[in-house]
């Protein structure tokens, strides 16, 4: 009924209310998403009488005294309660009767919505998506980009307030979540979180003793039934000194999960690979900040683990020799899910259009994604050629399709309303 108003899916020439007078809508209105009527400032012809004022939408008339409007005086604008089924007469707080209209909405509106509804598909509207024109995914895409940054801006924010306005604590944060990418992002956060920058920032010349508090920090040490391994026992006299120094409480080890992981991608290769990048460029956001290119960032992400780690994935097994950088695919969501979005963001804060710029030029110059909802998009031959592209489509995936809002999707629109036929 909302959207049927909004966007005038109605037959104009059959609209009257209840009481059988004559109505025009020169404007529906704008939607109001707050506490209050559903449509501000709607101009509307009834009779002979042009009315200024607000709308309300319900099901039933019933609605306006189960909800309670009658004890409102917010409500006391309406100029006109729109309704599927009128099954009570309505007034306002001074005993003035509101007029009613049913809506005359569009025959098959309900069909089509349903079908979308109960559609088992990649998303509701695959069986008709071929026939959506390409200007009206392009044009939504660039607005769901927009969204999915704002979206990840508000989550810097909430954890920027946490840690007091400090920018280099809250990337150190955020980056060190990505780097456990999704299985093993929550873990990773808890030990930065319990593990401070500036700690590591006293140790920034001896990558060992980095590696002595992140794993002694990431709780792994404690797990280990290799009691033999001279490596593992330096770290862990290591970390006993510096766990006592700075009065440091270890998570619990067995928060990470390594099922179904490849080797490359273990919590110790990742913890490894994060202390020789901690290593060679302490307060990362800073030196990003200064030259935000992706050039200059590559630079400052390559870095080599330690060489315990050329002959190892875990602390239990020796393997082949095999030199573990961060690599390339990684790198990209790391750039991705966090320089972009803190560029983005501190682009904001400070008022720097050329930040906010850089943060998306970046991601029409990163490679596309590779995963399973892209893959999904593909079968529906959507053109993916970039980060920007593939960040849109995840958002329009779980944001709208996953959820079933079409009705807010431009791409619902299109199908609902047929303006791609």
């Amino acid at each position: 009924m909302h959207y049927a108003w909004q966007y005038k899916l109605y037959y104009p020439n059959k609209l009257l209310t209840t009481t059988g007078e004559s109505v025009e809508v020169i404007d529906s209105g704008k939607s109001n998403a707050d506490a209050g009527p559903d449509f501000f400032n709607a101009k509307i012809k009834i009779g002979d009488t042009m009315w200024a004022g607000n709308v309300e939408v319900h099901l039933r008339s019933s609605d306006w005294l189960r909800h309670g409007h009658e004890l409102d005086d917010a409500y006391n604008s309406v100029i006109l309660h729109v309704v599927k089924e009128a099954d009570k007469i309505i007034y306002r707080g001074n005993g003035e009767a509101i007029p009613q209209m049913v809506l005359p909405y569009f025959t098959d509106l309900d069909e089509r919505y349903d079908a979308l509804l109960a559609s088992k598909t990649f998303v509701p509207c695959a069986a008709k998506f071929d026939k959506v024109p390409s200007i009206v995914l392009r044009s939504w895409q660039n607005s769901l980009l927009t969204e999915r940054l704002e979206q990840k801006v508000r989550n810097i924010q909430t954890l920027l307030a946490a840690n007091k306005n400090d920018w280099d604590e809250t990337f150190y944060i955020t980056l060190a979540r990505n780097f456990g990418m999704s299985l093993n992002g929550a873990p990773f956060e808890m030990l930065a979180k319990s593990l401070p920058q500036s700690i590591l920032a006293k140790h920034k010349d001896n990558l060992f003793q980095i590696e002595a508090l992140l794993f002694g920090q990431s709780g792994l040490l404690e797990v280990v039934n290799n009691q033999e391994d001279e490596y593992v026992n330096s770290l862990r006299k290591e970390y006993a000194f510096l766990q006592s120094k700075y009065k440091l409480n270890p998570i619990d080890g067995h928060l990470w999960k390594m099922l179904r992981l490849r080797p490359v991608n273990f919590p110790h290769i990742r913890i490894a690979q994060f202390a020789a990048l901690t290593h060679q460029s302490s307060w990362l956001f800073s030196k990003i900040i200064d030259k935000p290119n992706i050039e200059h960032i590559h630079t400052l992400f390559q870095c080599d683990t330690s060489d315990y780690w050329t002959t190892h994935y875990t602390f239990e097994t020796a393997s082949s020799p095999r030199k573990k950088p961060i690599g390339k695919t990684t790198l990209t969501v790391l750039l991705i899910n966090t320089v972009v979005p803190f560029l983005f963001a501190y682009g904001q804060y400070r008022d720097n259009a050329d930040l906010q710029e850089s943060a998306i030029a970046m991601l029409e110059q990163l490679p596309p994604e590779k995963n399973s909802i892209i893959d999904g998009w593909n079968v529906l031959n959507v053109t993916v050629q970039s980060a920007y592209d593939t960040q849109a489509l995840l958002q329009l995936k779980k944001c709208y399709c996953d959820e079933k809002k079409c009705l807010q999707c431009r791409i619902g629109h299109a199908v609902l309303t047929e303006i791609m036929y």
